[in-house]
C-alpha cells in the first residue's frame, strides 16, 4: 500500500515483532476508516507508524524529547512507555515524510487520547488496543463496540487501561483521564 521503503525503514526500527503489530493497527484502521468514513490510506498510514518509536531505548527517547522540543510532563518523564506518541509523530514527520497534521496527531495521542478526539485519532487509538494480535481479557467486547459505537469502544478500552494502571501501581496521563471525561459528557448529552 506505501512504498517499499516505509515498510523496510519500519522493520529496521522497530524490529519483527512491532512491525506485525503496526501492520494489524494498519488494518483495523482500514477497516474502521470503511465503518465510519474515514479517509482509508490516513487511517493506514497512521496505523502503520503509531508506534514509529517504540523500540528506542528509554534513554534515546528521552534524547530524542529534547532534541525534538517535545517537554515531557511529569507523568511521561516517569513513564516513559507514553512518550513513543510524542516522539513518533515527530519521527513521522522528520523521517517518513508525514506532513498531514491529522496523521501526526492521531500518532501523537495512540498512548494517552486526549480531549475532543477527532475520528483518525479514536480510530487510531482503538485500533492500537484491538488489532488481531492480541489477547487479553475484555478485548473480544472492546472488538464488538468498535463497529457498534466507537466513543462506547474508546471508554471501554479506556476504562480498563485505567483500571490495570491502578492496580499495577502506576500513573494515569492527565490526557487519558480528560478523554474519558469528555466521552462519558458527550455520550450523557445523547
Amino acid at each position: 500500500m506505501f512504498e517499499d521503503w516505509i515498510h523496510e525503514k519500519l522493520k529496521t526500527e522497530i524490529g519483527i515483532l512491532r512491525y506485525n503489530h503496526s501492520i494489524g493497527v494498519m488494518e483495523t484502521s482500514i477497516k474502521l476508516a470503511k465503518y465510519y468514513g474515514v479517509n482509508e490510506k490516513s487511517a493506514a498510514l497512521a496505523g502503520l507508524l503509531h508506534d514509529c518509536a517504540k523500540s528506542k531505548d528509554k534513554i534515546k527517547l528521552l534524547k530524542m524529547a529534547d532534541e525534538f522540543g517535545i517537554i515531557l510532563d511529569n507523568v511521561m518523564k516517569n513513564n516513559l512507555e507514553l512518550i513513543h506518541g510524542p516522539i513518533g509523530a515527530e519521527i513521522a514527520k522528520r523521517q517518513y515524510n508525514i506532513e498531514d497534521k491529522k496523521i501526526l496527531s492521531a500518532i501523537q495521542y495512540h498512548t494517552t487520547g486526549k480531549e475532543d478526539m477527532s475520528i483518525l485519532e479514536k480510530i487510531i487509538f482503538i485500533a492500537d488496543y484491538i488489532e488481531p494480535n492480541r489477547k487479553f481479557k475484555g478485548v473480544e467486547e472492546a472488538r464488538k463496540l468498535a463497529f457498534e459505537d466507537l466513543d462506547e469502544s474508546l471508554i471501554y478500552a479506556m476504562d480498563n487501561t485505567i483500571k490495570f494502571v491502578i492496580n499495577s501501581g502506576g500513573l494515569i496521563h492527565l490526557d487519558t483521564v480528560k478523554a474519558r471525561n469528555y466521552l462519558k459528557i458527550e455520550k450523557s448529552l445523547e
